[in-house]
């Protein structure tokens, strides 16, 4: 074989070899983020209540630490709501990978999460589990630090089972809560009740969850507008994922197991959502490095993100 065509195939197999190794989208550019975005330290196993968990008598499934309490630690609570006609299934790549950093995740497989009552229920059937000496997160679980997330629906939900929580629930994760217009007027809220802490996130291409209110548009009818109905004693932030639709929460971890429409996948969704609960629910200084107001890692990072907004201190 000649030099030329010896030199050929071997820019040809170094070229493969570069393609098979490129990042995902939404890849993380910065060093928290990237931190958050690999799985944690914890190997992580799913299983199902033996009984409902919620007071409309569906049952929960569990994604958690599968060596529970390991050097005593005890661990958070996190409860997930379900986008409109959802389940727990749909979102696993996701709930797994929070459970890989210490949570205890609990999702209710209502359907229907918007009024916040079956994440709520769902929440409080952990605290219960961590009293039973029969369950297997008897005394395993920190019951002072619940957070509540969810998507879609599921993302008024989550805030309405904190509003509902009496101050059990600290904070919330809405991914993609859709504009007022979109939802169930029984769902809807009133932000400045929020107390806590609270993050939006939302993609760029979801025109149900758009990132910005239109000129003359009156209620609630972007991520925006939510966030400035927070009020500032409210610890809050938001941010815009650039490129993901409605449902790329869904990815597994990309889209061809997700619902349409999903353009990125999952991807975006794990390194600062997995930060915020470690920074409120674990107490980690380091993962709060990245919100903080105007300085924090998020804000930089705008190959991914834009639209951030923070008061952290």
């Amino acid at each position: 074989m000649n030099r030329y065509w010896s030199g050929l195939l071997v820019a040809v197999a170094l070229a493969v070899i570069l393609s098979c190794h490129h990042n995902p989208p939404n890849y993380p550019t910065g060093a928290i983020e990237l931190h958050y975005y690999a799985q944690g330290p914890w190997p992580v196993t799913s299983s199902e209540s033996p009984t409902p968990c919620d007071s409309l008598g569906n049952k929960c499934v569990f994604f958690y630490p599968s060596n529970l309490g390991a050097n005593g630690f005890l661990h958070p609570i996190l409860t997930w709501g379900n986008g409109s006609f959802g389940t727990p299934k749909q979102a696993e790549y996701f709930l797994r990978h929070m459970a890989s950093w210490g949570f205890v995740i609990v999702a209710s497989k209502d359907p229907m999460t918007g009024p916040g009552q079956t994440i709520l229920d769902a929440a409080k059937y952990m605290v219960a589990a961590n009293s039973d000496s029969t369950s297997p997160f008897f005394h395993k679980l920190n019951i002072n630090q619940v957070g509540s997330f969810g998507h879609s629906q599921g993302a008024t939900g989550a805030v309405n089972a904190l509003l509902k929580s009496g101050g059990l629930i600290k904070t919330v994760l809405p991914i993609e809560i859709p504009a007022q217009i979109y939802g169930n007027s029984t769902n809807f809220f009133n932000p400045a009740s929020l107390t806590g802490s609270i993050f939006f996130v939302d993609g760029s291409a979801d025109f149900v969850s758009p990132p910005l209110q239109g000129n003359g548009v009156t209620g609630l009818q972007s991520i925006d507008a939510y966030y400035q109905a927070v009020p500032n004693s409210v610890t809050k932030v938001k941010g815009t994922l650039i490129g993901p639709s409605h449902n790329d929460l869904g990815g597994q971890p990309d889209c061809s197991q997700a619902p349409f429409p999903c353009v990125n996948g999952v991807y975006g969704y794990l390194g600062y959502p997995t930060a915020w609960f470690m920074d409120r629910l674990q107490g980690d200084t380091y993962a709060h490095g990245a919100f903080v107001n105007p300085t924090g890692e998020m804000f930089t990072e705008t190959t991914n993100w834009e639209y951030v907004a923070s008061n952290v201190p």
